[in-house]
């Protein structure tokens, strides 16, 4: 009787013990929700920065690419060599990587990706960041050399944007649905409207991720994603869209808030081809007519930093040129008037879903107004945005916020969207691309900066905050974001 009443006893303690180490045990699946549904999930066929926020790192990789920190480590290359004329990368593969269809990585498939997307007919939305490529030659199945047309000291830097992610021909017909890279996850389910599941991949190549599981929620409305947050519905919300909770979130132990830099300059973009706009006073006359620090104020909740050109205020060659267009509506109803402009006139403003923009946009039409700008206000969807404004060039201003790094480059493509054709610009951009002194290219970027601030190419308004919400529990979220992306790839749960 004792004996049984102790073996009892014994399977007793031994299944609470087994009970409490599965409860204490860490998770390993997360829910994050982000405001923006994706529109696909191709990388390198769109401009849409929530498409990167999903893959980048996670699903996709590039032959380099970004740590949490902005520096550029390898990626998929484990090493590369780089010629005297600066002319030639030779990247050495990291060997053993799989596609998540099975399929071997290898130099063919870096030859094909490049290949793609510097081509004739590519859709990448950043195909400038190839146009200096002038051949990609395999070597071996693990060693791929691009030659360049001319020396561009940014090339390893642009290997590591998300458009520059290396794909599979094998997959590419339905990239944009069922993507297939080689990242530490797999795609599981996309449930459009409404989330996205990711699952761990088994046959990773790289550094073992803690997570078996990951659901990005989609939540566009900002008191929603509130709730959703306060319910712990949602694991965590990066670039939270209502920084007015923010402060609530701070004062509650269940949560933690993150708050960094990004590398996404909010401007009010100018149709620089469209009548009155082609005329340098009015565009300037708007940069004047705006109180940047109300529209942070109002609009972000004091989570923003003014700048004066497009250039990101950590990078070290920022300057401050924020008095170049200082709020001075006397002087911008002034050049109105020297623009033969005295009695005002009439534009559009198209505003793209985030919260900078249309609680911005409302904000910038009043101080518009003030000055005798009016505005007509068009609210619209990314790919009503996409198509009127950024492929179309159907707006007089729009407000979007540029969270492609160091990226004052798209200044000297003049069929960017905003049409800004200054061959001087060009030249500097050429010279840039063509220097690897760092003395040399903190000078032209500066030079860059005072141009286009100069030019009042657009209005400058602030540099986006990074502002997030976690479970406390939550480690290796990105707190600054060095590109669009919700990077996963170094999260867990602490137990």
């Amino acid at each position: 009787m004792t004996y049984g009443k102790t073996i009892f006893a014994i399977a007793a303690a031994l299944a609470m013990a087994i009970s409490a180490g599965s409860a204490n045990a860490a998770r390993t699946d997360i829910t994050v929700g982000l405001q923006l549904e994706p529109p696909h999930l191709d990388p390198t066929g769109a401009a849409a920065g929530a498409i990167d926020q999903v893959v980048y790192a996670n699903i996709f990789e590039g032959l380099t690419r970004f740590a949490s920190d902005g520096s550029i480590v390898p990626g998929l290359a484990k090493s590369w060599e780089i010629s005297e004329d600066g002319l030639s990368y030779t990247f050495t593969l990291n060997s053993g990587v799989k596609f998540h269809d099975g399929t071997a990585m290898d130099a063919e498939d870096v030859k094909f990706s490049l290949d793609r997307a510097r081509a004739e007919d590519s859709t990448n939305a950043q195909k400038g960041l190839f146009a200096d490529i002038a051949n990609v030659d395999v070597i071996d199945p693990l060693t791929v050399q691009v030659t360049l047309s001319q020396q561009n000291g940014s090339f390893l830097f642009n290997l590591a944007w998300g458009d520059a992610v290396i794909v599979a021909p094998e997959s590419i017909d339905n990239i944009k649905t069922k993507p297939v890279g080689t990242g530490p996850f797999v795609l599981s389910n996309w449930v459009q409207g409404d989330r996205i599941e990711l699952v761990k991949n088994p046959d990773y190549w790289g550094k073992p991720i803690s997570l078996d599981k990951a659901t990005f929620k989609f939540i566009s409305d900002p008191t929603a994603a509130f709730a959703a947050v306060m319910a712990e519905d949602v694991d965590a919300f990066m670039a939270f869209p209502a920084p007015e909770n923010l402060a609530q979130f701070a004062a509650d132990s269940r949560f933690k808030v993150l708050v960094g830099s990004t590398e996404g300059e909010t401007i009010l973009a100018i149709n620089n081809k469209l009548p009155p706009f082609d005329n340098i006073k009015v565009r300037e006359a708007v940069a004047h007519a705006i109180d940047r620090q109300a529209i942070i104020d109002g609009a972000m909740f004091g989570y923003g930093t003014p700048i004066g050109s497009h250039f990101a205020p950590h990078n070290p060659a920022y300057i401050d040129l924020t008095a170049n267009s200082a709020y001075d509506p006397d002087k911008s109803r002034a050049l109105l008037a020297e623009a033969g402009l005295a009695d005002g006139f009439t534009t559009t403003l198209k505003l793209p879903p985030p919260s900078y923009a249309r609680r911005g946009g409302e904000i910038i039409a009043a101080q518009l107004k003030a000055v005798g700008i009016t505005v007509e206000i068009s609210n619209l969807e990314w790919a009503q945005w996409l198509e009127q404004v950024f492929r179309g060039k159907d707006f007089g201003l729009t407000i979007v916020s540029h969270t492609e790094p160091m990226d004052i480059g798209i200044y000297a493509r003049p069929d960017y969207y905003f049409q800004y054709d200054n061959p001087a610009f060009q030249a500097v951009m050429k010279d840039l691309n063509a220097s690897t002194d760092p003395a040399e290219r903190t000078s032209l970027l500066q030079k860059a900066q005072t141009m286009i601030s100069e030019d009042y190419v657009n209005a400058y308004l602030f540099q986006l905050a990074n502002t997030g919400v976690a479970n406390a529990k939550i480690e290796g979220l990105w707190a600054n974001a060095p590109t669009q992306a919700v990077d996963l790839t170094g999260v867990s749960w602490t137990d």
